[in-house]
């Protein structure tokens, strides 16, 4: 009898870690401090397969950083797809034909040009709400009006809820075009600035119509100062990566660990996971 209930221990002891181990392998968890050389957790010296970060913004200390409040971006540019290369394809039906593209990651100092076709995905490891914001920016450093750009009710429906492996697609694939055209409003136009807003609530000042509305400076100026100071950036080495199958699947099945990692990871210390995140990105034009 002792033998049978040694074995069945034995059983319950073998699968129950192989559970567990399943579980922390389809867990999605963006923060890894085998990324930063202060680290000192020795499960987490294992790096990923898809690439390792550097430090964008040394200055900004990588500890006290809880996990579950970092927030990661990827801004993909698509150019028309040749059938010999691999990558999943974004296809657009037009008025009068069907064509497919490529998008490629790219990173967050790429030079853009008029006519660029960009797609954003965020991705936070908390339930929340995302919000994002458009500003130009002008030669002389001046911005013009802030615009949320995210959500509408013509993008995703005006669905913004954010969780854990949900990656949201900015515009969504379903979306008629499914990609934001870069355009210069004047001469002095020199780059776009992106906010992106993670909030474990929603904001009660915004409404979501069916088009991008006006917000006021002061509005988005109080919001950046609450949430957006001493913030950090992560940036991935795997500029130009095509597309993946995972990622192209994302709009409908949580992201797993074996998935790629966002291209840029945003992160601030000493932050709760009960606040908002207030983040910034600056797409430039070529000159």
């Amino acid at each position: 009898m002792r033998v049978v209930i040694g074995f069945l221990l034995l059983i319950v002891s073998v699968t129950s870690f192989s559970w567990a181990q399943q579980a922390d392998d389809v867990t999605r968890k963006l923060w890894d401090t085998a990324f930063n050389s202060s680290s000192t957790n020795k499960k987490s010296t294992r790096r990923r397969s898809s690439g390792n970060y550097r430090n964008a913004t040394p200055n900004v200390p990588v500890d006290k950083v809880a996990p579950d409040t970092v927030v990661g971006v990827t801004l993909w540019r698509l150019r028309a797809a040749n059938r010999a290369e691999s990558g999943e394809r974004l296809i657009v039906h037009d008025d009068n034909a069907t064509s497919e593209w490529l998008p490629e990651r790219i990173s967050a100092g790429t030079r853009l040009v008029q006519g660029d076709k960009l797609r954003i995905s965020v991705e936070a490891v908390r339930a929340g709400y995302l919000y994002v914001i458009d500003r130009e920016q002008y030669a002389d450093g001046t911005l013009g009006e802030p615009y949320l750009i995210f959500p509408t009710k013509r993008t995703a429906g005006g669905d913004n809820q954010v969780a854990i492996g949900r990656l949201v697609e900015i515009p969504a694939q379903d979306d008629s075009p499914p990609f934001f055209t870069m355009k210069k409003s004047r001469p002095d136009h020199v780059a776009e600035v992106l906010s992106v807003l993670v909030s474990p609530t929603p904001l009660e000042e915004v409404q979501i119509t069916d088009k991008a509305q006006k917000l006021t400076p002061a509005q988005v100026a109080e919001w950046e100062k609450s949430w957006g100071s001493s913030v950090g950036r992560l940036e991935m080495s795997a500029a130009g990566q095509a597309w993946t199958k995972e990622e192209k699947d994302a709009r409908t099945r949580a992201l797993t660990a074996s998935a790629p990692a966002p291209q840029l990871l945003f992160y601030r210390p000493s932050v709760k996971p009960t606040e908002p995140m207030f983040v910034k990105l600056r797409l430039q034009y070529r000159k």
